[in-house]
This record gives C-alpha cells, sequence and structure tokens, in this order.
C-alpha cells in the first residue's frame, strides 16, 4: 500500500482517463433503454439508486445524488407520470415521502442492469481475482 503513496502525477492521470472510458461505456449501454422511454442518465442514477436503497426519502436521494431540489422534482415527476415509481408517506414521519419502484420501475431497471452486466462481467472476467476482489474496496472509502 505504501508504494502508492509515490504515484506520479501522469499515472494519476491516466486513472482519471481510465476511469472516464469506463463510465462512458457502462453509462452508454443503457441510452437505448431510457430513450425509449423519454429518460436521460439523472433518470438513471435516480432508478438505480432508487432500486438499491428501497424506500429511501426524497432528502436521501436528494443527498446521494448531489442535484437541486428543483433537478430532482422533475426527474421524479417524470418517473411517476410515466408509471416507474410510487411516492409514499415515510413509515416513521408522515412528512417524508419514500419511494419505491413499481413494476414497471423494477422491469425498467432490469432492462438497464441487464445491459450494463454485460460489460462489468466482460471486464471481471479478463482480470484477475485479485484485482475483482480488492477493486470495490479501492473507491468505497472515499464517498
Amino acid at each position: 500500500m505504501r508504494d502508492l503513496l509515490y504515484l506520479k502525477d501522469d499515472q494519476i492521470k491516466d486513472f482519471i482517463e481510465q476511469i472516464f472510458y469506463a463510465y462512458r461505456e457502462t453509462y452508454s449501454d443503457p441510452k437505448k433503454i431510457l430513450k425509449k422511454y423519454s429518460f436521460g442518465t439523472a433518470h438513471h442514477r435516480a432508478i438505480h439508486l432508487i432500486e438499491r436503497h428501497e424506500g429511501l426519502t426524497v432528502s436521501d436521494l436528494l443527498n446521494k445524488l448531489k442535484i437541486t431540489k428543483q433537478s430532482l422534482n422533475r426527474v421524479l415527476r417524470d418517473l411517476v407520470n410515466n408509471k416507474a415509481i410510487v411516492l409514499k408517506k415515510g413509515e416513521i414521519d408522515s412528512r417524508h415521502r419514500q419511494i419505491f419502484l413499481n413494476e414497471r420501475g423494477k422491469k425498467l431497471f432490469e432492462e438497464i442492469f441487464l445491459e450494463q452486466k454485460k460489460r462489468i462481467y466482460n471486464a471481471f472476467k479478463n482480470s484477475d481475482s485479485d484485482s475483482v476482489i480488492k477493486f470495490k474496496k479501492c473507491f468505497k472509502q472515499n464517498y
């Protein structure tokens, strides 16, 4: 681990470039699916987090996405109008609204996930097992 303290700027720049390419490719796959619903990447990010954190509040989603209330309201309105999510009063505090994917939203998430899964699976399949196991640990502690 100590060796990493001596990474040169060019090595870090190369790593940032690799993250860019990985992001671009992984998130280009779902664009065709999202387009069918007139959704964009903001909708995709919201759907992903709602699926991963079922019942999260609007406030929690705002914090995770780091976007404005106005932007999130537009996305949530689109998802409600397209019958992809359901907003319910909070179980603990009725002032908070919890967000859930409904059947249509779950189907959309699954369709997108299967496309992304192919790319991620191939990347991991072409890597050694140690890299795959340690991949998540590398990023998890920084966000």
